[in-house]
C-alpha cells in the first residue's frame, strides 16, 4: 500500500509541471509565450510571401451561388490566405463549404463571423440570442456568461474559431447610428462587467474573441461604414470613459481586439487618419501602454471609414505598419500582399514585426484546435444549433430583461372580468401577445393599428376605445434592426400620448430610445419595457401580465429626464 502511494506521489510530482502548462495554455494569453512545436513547424514551412498572406481574412458567403464560392476557393488556393469571414447563408451549406475550403488550404483556415447575438445574426435556421442592449437590462451576469457559452458551442459545431464580438462600446450618445442596441448600455462599469461575462463564456469554450470597437465607438454620430467619424475628446476623457471597458477586458485576458475606423486628434493628429492605421493608437496605446498581447484585428477594410482616404490597398499596408495582426476584408488581398512586401523592401516595415504577427495567428489556430484537421458534420446541424437548452436560455434571457417603468399599479389593478381592448401598434396582423391574451380575457377585443394607419381609421378606433374599461397597448418595431426612432406616422405617435392618458398598460417591444420620440408616454402609469420584438419577449410580457413572472430588469441607458439608467421596479 505504501509503495503504491509513493508511486502516485511520484507520478503527480512528475506530471505537475505539465498540468500547470496545460492550464496556462488553456487561456489564450497564458499560452502565447510558451514553446509550441506545431506553430514553429508550420511557420518554418511558410515562404515569406505566404507568411504575409496569413495576415488576411476574406469574405465568404453561402447565399451567393457557386460562382462566388468557386472564386473564394481560387483565392484560398492561389493566395494561401490565413482565414475567412463568413456572412449570410445557411448552416448546412456553410458546413459543407467550410470542409471544402479547409481541404484545399495549405495551412488550416481561421474561420470567423460577426455574430454579436449568435449565428442568427448571419445564418438562417439558427438561434438569435438577445441584442446586447437587451442583455444590459439583466441583473444576473451569469446568464450572459451562459449565452457566451452557448454561442461558443454553436461556433465549434459549425467549424468556426473567431467571433467578432462582444461590443465593448459605451453607448453614451443616443444619436449613434451604428452602435445603439449593440451596446450593453451607457454605464462604463456595468458595460465592463457584462462584456467580460460574454467574453469569458466564449473564451472558456475555445472561441477567440475580437472585442470591439477599440478605443470606443459609442459617442459618434457618423457610421464608419459610410464615412470617417471623429472623436473630438481629450485623452483624459477617453482614458476615463471610452477606454475603461477595454482596459478591464485586457486585465481579464481578452484574446482579440478589433480597432475601429475613427479619427481621434487627441491620440494622433494626422488629418483623416483612421485609428486602424495609427501607430500611436495601435502600438503605443493598445500594445505598450495598455499591455495588450492578443490578436489585433482591423475592422473591415472595405468600409468607407478607411477606404475613403486610403484607397487601393494603402490602408492595408499602413494598418500592418501601425501594429495590426489581421486585416479583415481587404479590398484586394493579392494586391495588399505585394504592397506589404514592397513596404518591407523600403524599410517601412520589418520582417521581425510580420513574423511576430504570423506566429500569433498560428498560435490562435493551434489554440482553436486547428493543429488537427477538423471535419464539420452537416448531418443534423440545424437540430444541433437549435438544441433545447439554447432555446430555454433564450427565454430565460428575455424573462430577466423585462423592465417595469413608472409603477406596476395597472398590473395590480388588472381585472380579467372587465371590458378590455388589446391594441397592437406597428403591426399588420395579430401579435403573439394578442393571440395569447385573448383566450384568457372573455370580455376583450383585439385591434391592429399599422404604422401608417390613416387618420380616418384612427378616429374610428379612438371612439371605440373610449367604451373600454382597460386597455393593453403593445408597441412593436417590426424592423430587423430596431432604430432609436420608430417609423410610425405622426398621427399614430400622437395617438400614443392619448392612450397614455387612458386606463392603459403599455408593453414596448422596440429600441428603448424610441420612448424619447413618443411625447406623452411618460404619463402612462405602467410601462412593461422589452428591448426588441421577439416571441420570447412577448411570452415574458404575457407571464408578467398573468402574474407568472416577476420583472426585475433595469434600464441600461438614460433616455430622457423621465427614463434614466437604473430605472425599473424590483417586483
Amino acid at each position: 500500500m505504501f509503495k503504491k502511494l509513493k508511486q502516485i506521489v511520484f507520478l503527480l510530482a512528475f506530471l505537475s509541471p505539465f498540468i500547470g502548462l496545460a492550464q496556462t495554455q488553456n487561456t489564450f494569453i497564458g499560452g502565447l509565450n510558451e514553446p509550441n512545436a506545431w506553430v514553429d513547424s508550420v511557420f518554418k514551412k511558410l515562404s515569406k510571401r505566404d507568411r504575409i498572406a496569413q495576415m488576411f481574412m476574406v469574405r465568404a458567403h453561402t447565399d451567393k451561388g457557386k460562382a462566388f464560392e468557386d472564386s473564394i476557393a481560387g483565392v484560398i488556393k492561389k493566395e494561401r490566405i490565413g482565414g475567412l469571414v463568413f456572412f449570410q447563408g445557411g448552416p448546412a451549406r456553410q458546413a459543407i463549404l467550410t470542409n471544402r475550403y479547409q481541404s484545399i488550404s495549405k495551412v488550416p483556415l481561421l474561420i470567423s463571423m460577426d455574430a454579436e447575438w449568435g449565428l442568427g445574426m448571419r445564418l438562417d435556421s439558427t438561434t438569435s440570442f438577445p441584442y446586447q442592449l437587451t442583455l444590459g437590462a439583466i441583473q444576473d451576469n451569469k446568464l450572459i456568461y451562459e449565452m457566451g457559452r452557448q454561442v461558443a458551442l454553436d461556433f465549434k459545431r459549425i467549424g468556426m474559431h473567431v467571433n467578432f464580438a462582444p461590443v465593448a462600446d459605451i453607448n453614451n450618445n443616443p444619436k449613434n447610428p451604428v452602435i445603439g442596441f449593440r451596446s450593453f448600455g451607457d454605464n462604463k462599469f456595468k458595460v465592463a462587467e457584462k462584456v467580460t461575462a460574454y467574453m469569458k463564456g466564449l473564451q472558456d469554450n475555445q472561441v477567440i474573441v475580437s472585442v470591439k470597437h477599440f478605443p470606443g465607438h459609442g459617442d459618434t454620430e457618423v457610421d464608419s461604414h459610410q464615412d470617417l467619424p471623429q472623436l473630438p475628446f481629450s485623452k483624459a476623457r477617453l482614458d476615463s470613459l471610452e477606454l475603461y471597458p477595454f482596459k478591464e477586458l485586457i486585465k481579464e485576458g481578452a484574446s482579440g481586439m478589433m480597432v475601429a475606423h475613427m479619427n481621434i486628434p487627441s491620440l494622433d493628429n494626422t488629418p483623416n487618419l483612421p485609428s486602424t492605421l495609427s501607430k500611436p493608437i495601435v502600438t503605443t496605446l493598445l500594445k505598450e501602454e495598455l499591455g495588450f498581447k492578443g490578436l489585433i484585428f482591423s475592422d473591415a477594410m472595405e468600409m468607407k471609414g478607411v477606404a475613403k482616404f486610403y484607397p487601393n490597398g494603402e490602408g492595408d499596408v499602413i494598418g500592418i505598419i501601425a501594429g495590426l495582426d489581421v486585416i479583415e476584408l481587404s479590398g484586394n488581398s493579392k494586391r495588399a500582399v505585394k504592397l506589404v512586401r514592397q513596404a518591407i523592401r523600403k524599410k517601412r516595415l520589418s520582417w521581425e514585426q510580420v513574423n511576430a504577427s504570423v506566429k500569433k495567428i498560428l498560435y490562435g489556430k493551434y489554440w482553436s484546435g486547428l493543429n488537427t484537421r477538423q471535419i464539420v458534420q452537416a448531418d443534423n446541424i440545424v437540430a444541433d444549433l437549435n438544441r433545447p437548452e439554447a432555446q430555454e436560455l433564450n427565454q430565460r434571457l428575455a424573462d430577466a430583461a423585462v423592465t417595469i417603468l413608472n409603477s406596476d399599479i395597472q398590473l395590480k389593478n388588472f381585472d380579467r372580468r372587465k371590458k378590455t381592448a388589446i391594441v397592437s401598434l406597428g403591426t399588420n396582423e395579430l401579435s403573439m401577445l394578442q393571440k395569447s391574451l385573448r383566450p384568457t380575457l372573455p370580455n376583450s377585443m383585439s385591434y391592429i393599428l399599422p404604422k401608417n394607419i390613416s387618420d380616418a381609421e384612427l378616429e374610428n378606433v379612438r371612439k371605440e376605445l373610449q367604451t373600454y374599461d382597460q386597455i393593453i397597448v403593445s408597441i412593436h418595431d417590426m424592423r430587423k434592426r430596431p432604430a432609436p426612432v420608430l417609423d410610425y406616422n405622426k398621427s399614430l405617435k400622437l395617438f400614443i400620448a392619448e392612450l397614455a392618458g387612458m386606463n392603459s398598460m403599455f408593453a414596448i417591444f422596440a429600441n428603448p430610445y424610441s420612448l424619447a420620440g413618443l411625447p406623452g408616454i411618460e404619463e402612462a402609469k405602467t410601462i412593461i419595457l422589452n428591448y426588441q420584438n421577439t416571441n420570447e419577449a412577448q411570452n415574458a410580457t404575457l407571464r408578467v401580465i398573468n402574474g407568472g413572472l416577476k420583472a426585475n430588469g433595469k434600464l441600461p441607458v438614460t433616455i430622457n429626464a423621465s427614463f434614466k439608467n437604473g430605472d425599473g421596479l424590483n417586483q
